[in-house]
């Protein structure tokens, strides 16, 4: 089965109004393969998701960068759901590292977090990945396996998942896995979707590698049989993310 690559753009806690329209500018003006060959998404920061959505080339789409567990109500600080869902927003990235370690979001908080998200009719960028200390025990498949049962456990249609292999130690550090270390890891992710959740999740589900991808090592990693695209941190700020969409 053909996957279609998918390069997402995680902007962080980043951007002023001028920014964002500056990066917003030269993604419109890109020459980039049709969306029939690779589905670009870009996740900003809350604030500025109305004002992307407006400005953005159609052929590109639009992330949030969390939601909540469940429906809104007294959450002070929390977006639901159905909020995005009422901004036209069609993709949400959930379960990154940086709010699993800064903000002790638990696998199975993920899990509740991803089940919700699709159960409104968002599409989901599911974040999974070891750190540096759990590789150096080699546990990763562990953790990774984990991580990926809690949302197996809540989950039985995976149409709407793209699944991101994040290794901490990698991101926004310069390290990045070998392609050889990515690819490994990936295939190892689709064995245990074959065993865990059906030959069809397993050869449809796009698992994405994400960890200091920038327009120098987008093409290597891109040859691998098992990488389906990308979510890119830092780069995605700059024009080599076009680069990047390019790799496929």
């Amino acid at each position: 089965m053909v996957r279609k690559f998918f390069v997402g753009g995680n902007w962080k806690c980043n951007g002023t109004i001028e920014e964002v329209k500056r990066i917003v500018a030269f993604l419109n003006e890109a020459e980039v393969p049709p969306e029939d060959v690779v589905e670009v998404v870009v996740s900003p920061p809350f604030v500025f998701l109305p004002l992307v959505k407006s400005l953005l080339r159609s052929d590109f789409q639009v992330a949030a960068q969390n939601c909540w567990v469940r429906k809104g109500g007294a959450f002070t600080g929390e977006i639901s759901a159905e909020m995005l869902v009422n901004l036209g927003i069609p993709w949400v990235i959930l379960g990154h590292s940086e709010r699993r370690l800064l903000l002790n979001e638990s696998n199975e908080f993920v899990g509740d977090k991803v089940a919700y998200a699709l159960s409104r009719g968002l599409k989901v960028i599911a974040c999974v990945g070891e750190t540096l200390e759990q590789r150096e025990s080699g546990s990763t498949m562990a953790v990774v396996a984990a991580q990926t049962q809690s949302i197996a456990d809540k989950v039985l249609n995976w149409d709407n998942i793209v699944l991101a292999y994040e290794p901490v130690w990698a991101i926004g550090t310069g390290k990045v896995a070998t392609p050889a270390q990515a690819q490994e890891v990936h295939s190892e992710l689709r064995k245990w979707l074959h065993d865990n959740a059906g030959v069809e999740v397993a050869s449809s589900t796009r698992i994405i590698y994400g960890g200091s991808v920038n327009g120098t090592n987008c093409r290597e990693l891109a040859k691998q049989l098992d990488i389906d695209g990308f979510l890119v941190g830092g780069a995605s700020l700059k024009p080599e993310f076009i680069d990047i969409i390019k790799s496929v």
